[in-house]
């Protein structure tokens, strides 16, 4: 079924592929990316390969999703060099819409999940989530697809998806795939790209502080001082601010002061100019 790799600009003409194959009965899966693709969204792409037909993958830098016009200029943007790493690995088409294509003129409609937006991500970067919930809203009706893949690595936009997807009746089953680690630990991010030498030496320490932690609360040990603790070993590293280490339930992301079932410890904070984001499951 491997053929080469379509590319639609438009909803009309992305629409008129998956016509074609749904006039065939074939399964459809979307990846949606940012571009600037690692091996982490590979594995994205591999899970969509297996579970369908068809695979989409969407490339679009979202700017209703970044709070900061610094950070969206400095996103990475390597379309050509994204084309050519999607190329052999069976994707069908590469959904690449420009800005006014996604938010035509008048354009005045926002998706807010409640609740699941409120607190980490939500907020330090305000307005983030909408932008997600908005975009990803968009992008399963306008391909219409019986699955999609999204990273662990974001696990609270993960369950913002999940829970938007179920309210608004979206018919579209969300698969959350493992978050790829580096030799050393790092989490896959496309703005890793961004850190210096030095910075990129410094760091593994997010994750190795947070792997420490979780094996202390599963020991029993207070869950207060164990996140205190653990946000003074990332800063000792050298890391210049910790917006936020949680410990919380993994669907409904409320805070939880003791280690008394499932539970997800996730943080955000910056290294030199990037902020990096990581999860693990305790």
């Amino acid at each position: 079924m491997m053929g080469e790799m379509q590319v639609a600009r438009s909803v009309a003409d992305l629409r008129g592929h998956v016509a074609g194959w749904r006039g065939r009965g074939e399964t459809v899966a979307v990846v949606p990316t940012m571009g600037a693709l690692h091996a982490g969204h590979l594995s994205l792409v591999e899970a969509a390969r297996a579970a369908c037909d068809r695979v989409i993958v969407t490339l679009f830098v979202n700017p209703r999703q970044f709070d900061n016009a610094e950070d969206l200029a400095n996103y990475p943007r390597h379309e050509d060099s994204d084309r050519a790493i999607l190329g052999p690995r069976g994707v069908d088409l590469l959904f690449m819409p420009p800005v006014d294509e996604v938010y035509p003129q008048g354009f005045a409609t926002s998706v807010k999940v409640e609740g699941l937006s409120r607190g980490m991500c939500g907020d330090f970067r305000p307005g983030h989530f909408d932008g997600v919930a908005t975009v990803v809203a968009k992008l399963l009706l306008m391909t219409g697809a019986d699955r999609a893949f999204f990273g662990e690595k974001d696990w609270q936009q993960l369950q913002i998806v999940r829970r938007m997807v179920a309210d608004l009746n979206i018919p579209t089953a969300i698969t959350g795939c493992p978050t790829l680690r580096e030799d050393d630990g790092l989490a896959l991010s496309s703005r890793n790209a961004r850190l210096s030498a030095e910075d990129r030496a410094i760091a593994p320490a997010l994750h190795r502080a947070m792997a420490a932690a979780a094996q202390r609360l599963r020991a029993g040990e207070d869950a207060a001082q164990v996140l205190a603790q653990a946000r003074d070993q990332i800063t000792g590293a050298g890391f210049r601010q910790v917006e936020y280490l949680d410990l919380r339930d993994p669907e409904t992301l409320v805070p939880l002061d003791r280690l008394n079932g499932p539970a997800r410890l996730l943080a955000a904070a910056w290294l030199g100019p990037v902020r990096l984001i990581d999860n693990i499951a305790v």
